[in-house]
């Protein structure tokens, strides 16, 4: 799966010389918390809602509310925006868009094409893969189980599963609690908790949990 399969598109942007008042309720409006900021059509920064909220004066402030809303009316979407942008190229795998957003905290990546923008990614994006990954929204049952991190042993589960007459409708694989084995969680239909309890007991470590959810 690439970036481009799960960006929003278009992307709603903003000028740098916009008012942050403007900027705010332009994000209010659509109900969203980033823009890309465009200057003659380049990239040149990026502003979030917390961007704007921050530029505000404190609560601790001696100003009156006519003195801060003025302040607020010369602020400039330039003045408070990230310049030095982080952006994927729009073939760029989703893990990847993801590993940089969490190693440097942010909750959107731009999406370029060469050097236009084409789309945004953002954390929002990635929950909804996640939910499709691990089936959320699909009836079965559902089964986290710590397995051995050696060859065949994710074979030897899905084949016991498929023998018994269970079909897979969401798979995942995590680190296990040491270097010797991995956390699988995974859904099922087809069968009943007793009979996929029974099914792999005698190929899993130790079972984490196991449930009949979702509807």
């Amino acid at each position: 799966m690439l970036v481009r399969g799960r960006m929003s598109t278009p992307v709603i942007t903003v000028e740098p010389s916009r008012r942050i008042m403007d900027a705010m309720a332009t994000m209010k409006q659509n109900k969203i918390r980033r823009m890309p900021v465009i200057d003659n059509g380049k990239l040149v920064g990026i502003v979030s809602d917390k961007d704007l909220l921050d530029a505000g004066p404190s609560d601790a402030t001696s100003l009156s509310v006519w003195e801060i809303n003025y302040l607020l009316s010369k602020l400039r979407v330039e003045e408070v925006m990230t310049k030095k942008v982080l952006t994927v190229q729009e073939n760029t795998p989703i893990e990847e868009a993801a590993r940089i957003m969490v190693d440097n905290k942010i909750g959107g990546l731009p999406v370029m094409k060469g050097d236009e923008l084409v789309g945004l990614i953002t954390e929002t994006d990635l929950f909804k893969i996640f939910q499709e990954l691990m089936g959320a929204r699909d009836p079965g049952v559902r089964v986290t189980a710590l397995v051995p991190d050696t060859q065949g042993e994710l074979d030897r589960l899905t084949h016991v599963i498929s023998e018994a007459g269970g079909s897979f409708i969401a798979f995942g694989m995590f680190d296990g609690e040491d270097p010797k084995n991995k956390l699988v969680t995974f859904k099922v239909t087809g069968l009943g908790e007793e009979e996929v309890e029974a099914q792999i007991t005698p190929v899993i470590e130790r079972l984490v949990d196991l449930r009949t959810c979702c509807s």
